[in-house]
């Protein structure tokens, strides 16, 4: 079950990693059409050759996606095998595990070069899931993504009732 945060941070984005080919953008363009949304094919396709990320943003509201391209990376194929079935608002979402979010941030945070943001979203996702964690899955990721420094951090940080 989950549990309030007590510092959330508000954000107008969602993270969603897609297994996506060139073959379906036309398809996605149709779906998100203009002027209601903007979604560059461009992007799209630059996202899928470099394994990035490429965004669909909402016109009117402001709300932001951001989606993430499915890597070969050991890591990537883990969490993204390990998502679990979540209903939301009459939706059912295929959602990442705590751990596995925790994991990503803190790896985004040493790639940003020490970025507060993504190391405070680990924190946060760790203070509100820590009795939900599988710590030694945890902590063998941290070990090969070599991020075991910043998860001591995070955890001596965090504020743990």
């Amino acid at each position: 079950m989950f549990q309030p945060a007590r510092r959330p941070r508000s954000t107008h984005d969602i993270d969603i990693v897609i297994a996506i080919n060139k073959k379906v953008v036309k398809q996605l363009k149709k779906i998100f059409p203009s002027p209601e949304y903007y979604l560059d094919e461009d992007s799209i396709y630059e996202a899928i050759d470099n394994h990035t990320m490429f965004n669909l943003l909402d016109i009117q509201d402001g709300d932001k996606v951001d989606f993430w391209i499915l890597t070969n990376d050991p890591f990537d194929q883990s969490r993204f095998s390990r998502r679990y079935l979540e209903e939301f608002t009459g939706v059912e979402l295929k959602i990442s595990r705590p751990e596995d979010t925790i994991l990503a941030k803190l790896r985004c945070a040493k790639l940003a070069d020490g970025s507060e943001k993504q190391f405070t979203d680990a924190m946060r996702v760790y203070e509100v899931q820590f009795k939900n964690i599988d710590y030694n899955y945890l902590n063998i990721w941290a070990r090969e993504l070599k991020i075991e420094l910043l998860l001591k951090q995070m955890k001596d940080k965090a504020e743990i009732p």
